[in-house]
């Protein structure tokens, strides 16, 4: 199982998140790549405390919203959207080599994460981005997406996604920021659910029902409150459940 986070999301003197302390974690960084979040400097520090703590590089490309933190859909022309996601992953790229190693995925971000699900022009534009990069590199996100579905029909790579402390609808969806209960901070609960879902057991979703998750990956967040503590228990839970934390993306 891969263990990865949103990680350089600070921006000038502005710092979100404990970068250093989850890289000790999390076995994959989405790294910002100064569009949601995040500038050169961020980027060159996280991309090298990365590869010296032995941990994938991840291009999160999102919309260009600085204010609102790439969480704003944007309704933007497909061209212009294959070209901000070009932009973006070739920044992290020339950061990555410096510090040694490469761009191994790509994730998108907010709103445009959430775009995707359903969003057919923007999750093909987003696609047709990686392609024309690197068709060699996978592709991050969530089960049932037509952003993995046209991946996939595209002859990318793709990884099933699951949030650790994100609540689920029934439909295997995330439920929005902005209602209650959106955002789990229990350690404890989370730690068990992120078990569950690496053993294929399902978890409850925000009616209560039961939802299975088969990732690839989990993610936790390293902008909720108590997010290096948070990890930490999820990767000792794993961990002792038997689980083997590695990169998914290798290669």
């Amino acid at each position: 199982m891969d263990l990865n986070s949103d990680l350089g999301e600070g921006f000038g003197q502005w710092t979100l998140g404990d970068d250093d302390a989850l890289l000790g974690v999390v076995t994959s960084a989405n790294v910002a790549c100064g569009f949601h979040a995040s500038d050169a400097a961020i980027m060159a520090r996280v991309c090298d405390k990365a590869v010296a703590s032995g941990v994938a590089i991840g291009a999160q490309v999102g919309y260009r919203d600085l204010p609102g933190f790439g969480r704003r859909f944007i309704d933007m022309e497909p061209e212009a959207l294959t070209a901000d996601v070009v932009y973006q992953v070739g920044a992290l790229q020339a950061f990555a080599r410096i510090a040694g190693d490469r761009v191994r995925y790509v994730k998108p971000h907010g709103a445009l994460y959430n775009a995707i699900v359903h969003h057919e022009e923007q999750a093909a534009a987003v696609v047709a981005a990686v392609v024309a990069l690197d068709p060699t590199l996978p592709v991050l996100g969530l089960p049932g997406s037509a952003w993995l579905r046209l991946a996939a029909e595209a002859g990318l790579t793709v990884v099933h996604e699951a949030f650790a402390d994100r609540a689920y609808t029934p439909e295997g969806t995330l439920v929005s920021r902005r209602l209650p209960g959106a955002v789990l901070h229990d350690p404890a609960e989370i730690a068990a659910r992120c078990v569950a879902m690496a053993a294929g057991e399902p978890v409850r979703d925000v009616e209560g029902g039961e939802l299975t998750l088969t990732p690839g990956s989990i993610c936790v967040h390293g902008d909720t409150p108590g997010a290096v503590g948070i990890a930490r228990q999820v990767r000792a839970a794993l961990t002792a459940a038997g689980v083997t934390l590695t990169p998914f993306a290798t290669a």
